[in-house]
């Protein structure tokens, strides 16, 4: 009976976990245009020189630093919250995100050769890639059925409802 009961709660832990994934993935290529667009390809190139010459513990603080230089921008936001600034928070809190997200992507591409060379980040990344892909597993079925209910191909109440609702739409429409 646990387990039914907190089922939910894994679910949503997947879901968050899956959007953190997609948003890491989506976000690298953005930083990639950026680094484009501005002359952060030779920064990018500088960096990876450096990395190379460092040990594995050396990069893992190179590649923890952004984290840290972006939690000021987080509390900012947290101070927002408690003063009900909630736009300003809230803006705040998802620009702290994307950019963190985007930073620790870009630096993580730089960085992952050096830092996998460390047993135990490698068993890390190892179990992350393994919860993400069951995350995937167990919040894809819920997508499936999400999309067979949107498209009307569902057997459940939700697919029929929809289906009427569709069938209504149409007669309306063609009444005009």
């Amino acid at each position: 009976m646990l387990r039914r009961l907190l089922q939910p709660l894994w679910v949503l832990l997947a879901i968050i976990f899956l959007i953190e994934a997609w948003l890491w993935d989506h976000l690298e290529p953005v930083v990639a245009r950026v680094v484009a667009a501005i002359p952060l390809a030779e920064c990018k190139q500088w960096l990876a020189e450096r990395v190379d010459a460092l040990s594995p513990a050396m990069t893992l603080i190179v590649f923890i630093v952004p984290i840290i230089l972006l939690f000021p921008l987080k509390l900012v936001g947290i101070w927002l919250l408690a003063h009900e600034y909630w736009m300003s928070a809230a803006f705040t809190i998802v620009i702290a995100k994307f950019l963190g997200l985007g930073v620790t992507a870009f630096v993580f591409d730089v960085t992952r050769e050096k830092l996998l060379e460390m047993a135990w980040f490698e068993k890390l990344y190892e179990f992350v890639m393994m919860l993400r892909a069951k995350a995937a597993a167990l919040v894809n079925p819920i997508k499936q059925r999400i999309r067979d209910i949107i498209s009307g191909n569902g057997e459940g109440w939700a697919s029929r409802t929809l289906r009427l609702i569709q069938r209504f739409r149409k007669s309306v429409h063609e009444a005009r």
